[in-house]
């Protein structure tokens, strides 16, 4: 028995030249291993509209046109990343026009900084999209008409396969077709039986994987858009005792999808904060690291929801009706109190939130005193105070920065401006920042901006019994951000299956398995079998080989005629020399032919 690996350089195993002769070819043999949809040169001259329209349909449905949809994709988000986006940070938007007189217009005119609802990224979006469809449609029916149909028929010749072998056996034909169709049903192989050969064909899921990798890719394509129409995200900063109800005012800045409506999509619910609790390390190289986050809060569903408590930790959201709650950052709000010229109260002990500037929670931001406040000369004015707070000052000559993140040392420091805040002008301002137009500066005996740091309890006055403001404590706040992001459970379950999918696709071979056995001339039965891939694998030959081993030992070889043809003349020239009848190395009828080379696996002694 021989088993042969053969290829022609350039030559596809599917396509090889027809013998003459030959009634049939490896034509249906080699065909269908792929369902890729045959590539078909239109003869232009003679195209219409309707040609070109095909032929226009057809490179769009091409898989080769997807593969470069999806490389713009990838191309075209790159911008979307290293770019400021309208739709993520406005303001660095706003900043980076600024800096940037000549690429600020170019960006704009590119929509560069409102990449992902561009018109150029929308098109190439939609026509992948489009693509994907056009070429999965297709290809899905022709795998279901390939599944309900049987392995092709045996080509005539075998021996013109890339793996092939062949032996002569004293079994029946019958027996061996019947041994063979069931070793690859066995094996896991659809079979048919017809005429004199077995036909059997494995590797299927090659193309499932395939498909499947295609329709993940639509379905994250889908997903990937609905989440984008319909997603929203909002922040919110509250203090300790504060509450949030989930409507649009509620929130600090929010913004949605293109047909996200506020006034009816968001989730209703409610929650407060009880108490929020952070911990730090104290010493080591990590020290000021933070070890514990967590908010507790309760929270209610519906307008009569029943009240509910939990804890918010970092990467451990609540989640009420398809909407995250997040905790995302946390800060302290100094309590102060500010009193006029005459003693009255016009801010009574509130706590302002400042923003922390670094990870020791130095904090920045502004107090406005915007109603009830007149000057010594009976005047209504506004105030409006700079604050910088340390939560552990570390003492002259440590500099304006904190130590510490903990509440360990508090200090705030403040400077002072009257005037008009601008808060009564209709412009949207920060409440973090002080709009100086229209403010004066308070002087100190010096002439210079009067500024003073105040431990907890200490008062700061005013220059000229213009009042005073009284350091009263420290509150903590925390910073959540509430989300929605519709179908990403889809996009999640897409892209696990296009993992799969394309794994299956990469490492699954399709591969046709024929086994021929019929009688000779000398009435002794010829065994062929032959193996063919959609590509050329190595091991392709070695699955043959294995599986002619195993049918080998169920019909196995017979002597070659012109073997023991050879071995009656030499007995007969033997006693006609009078030479003894028995040789020391007799030949056993067993032997298979010596000058055939045995396939791995495919023969055992």
């Amino acid at each position: 028995m021989s088993t042969t690996s053969k290829s022609s350089p350039g030559t596809d195993p599917g396509t090889r030249p027809k013998a003459d002769g030959d009634p049939q070819d490896l034509g249906a043999a080699g065909s269908q291993l792929s369902t890729a949809p045959a590539e078909e040169t239109p003869n232009l001259p003679s195209l219409g509209v309707i040609g070109w329209a095909r032929w226009f349909w057809r490179q769009l449905t091409s898989m080769r046109v997807a593969l470069i949809l999806l490389l713009l994709v990838s191309l075209g988000a790159i911008p979307g990343s290293l770019i400021p986006q309208d739709g993520v940070d406005a303001m660095r938007v706003e900043e980076f026009r600024d800096n940037h007189d000549i690429l600020g217009p170019v960006y704009d005119k590119l929509g560069f900084f409102h990449v992902y609802s561009s018109v150029w990224f929308s098109a190439i979006y939609i026509l992948l999209f489009v693509s994907l469809i056009g070429c999965i449609v297709p290809r899905t029916w022709q795998f279901v008409g390939q599944l309900r149909g049987r392995p092709p028929r045996a080509p005539r010749r075998l021996d013109r396969l890339p793996a092939y072998t062949t032996w002569r056996t004293a079994a029946e034909p019958e027996e061996v077709r019947e041994a063979a169709r069931k070793l690859l049903k066995k094996r896991h192989f659809r079979v048919d039986a017809a005429d004199d050969a077995v036909a059997a064909e494995k590797g299927y899921l090659r193309e499932v994987g395939n498909l499947a990798f295609h329709i993940a890719l639509i379905v994250l394509l889908i997903a990937f858009a609905w989440g984008q129409l319909f997603k929203y995200e909002g922040n919110k900063l509250i203090l300790e005792g504060d509450g949030f109800s989930n409507t649009l005012t509620q929130y600090d800045d929010f913004k949605s999808g293109n047909l996200f409506d506020p006034d009816h999509d968001l989730a209703p619910f409610s929650f407060t904060l009880k108490d929020f609790h952070g911990t730090y390390e104290a010493t080591g190289p990590n020290r000021g690291t933070p070890r514990v986050y967590e908010a507790k809060i309760t929270y209610s569903e519906g307008a009569d929801g029943a009240v509910k408590s939990k804890t918010v930790e970092v990467n451990k959201p609540l989640n009420v009706d398809g909407s995250k709650v997040y905790l995302v950052s946390h800060g302290y709000a100094p309590i102060l109190t500010v009193k006029d010229a005459k003693g009255d109260v016009v801010m009574d002990k509130q706590a302002v939130a400042l923003l922390p500037l670094d990870g020791n929670v130095t904090s920045s931001g502004a107090v406005k005193v915007m109603d009830g406040y007149r000057n010594a000369k009976g005047e209504k004015e506004q105030l409006g105070f700079n604050a910088f707070f340390l939560p552990t000052y570390g003492g002259k000559g440590s500099g304006m920065q904190s130590t510490f993140p903990a509440l360990m040392n508090p200090m705030l420091a403040l400077s002072a401006y009257h005037g008009d805040l601008g808060v009564d002008a209709g412009i949207p301002q920060s409440i973090y920042q002080l709009d100086k137009t229209n403010l004066e500066e308070f002087k100190d005996s010096d002439g210079k901006l009067f500024k003073k740091q105040l431990a907890v309890g200490d008062t700061m006055t005013l220059p000229n019994g213009a009042g005073t403001v009284t350091f009263n404590g420290v509150q903590e706040w925390a910073g959540f951000q509430v989300t929605q992001q519709p179908a990403s459970g889809w996009a999640l379950g897409g892209a696990v299956v296009a993992i799969f999918g394309l794994a299956g696709s990469l490492f699954i071979q399709r591969r046709r398995v024929w086994v021929r056995a019929v009688r000779g001339a000398d009435g002794v039965t010829v065994v062929e079998m032959a193996g063919l891939g959609r590509s050329e694998s190595a091991k392709l030959p070695e699955e043959l080989g294995d599986l002619a081993g195993v049918l080998y030992d169920q019909a196995p070889g017979a002597p070659d005629s012109s073997d023991a043809s050879d071995a009656s003349d030499a007995s007969d020239a033997s006693d006609a020399s009078g030479a003894p009848e028995n040789d020391d190395t007799p030949e056993s009828p067993d032997t298979p032919d010596t000058h055939a080379v045995t396939a791995e696996g495919a023969e055992k002694k």
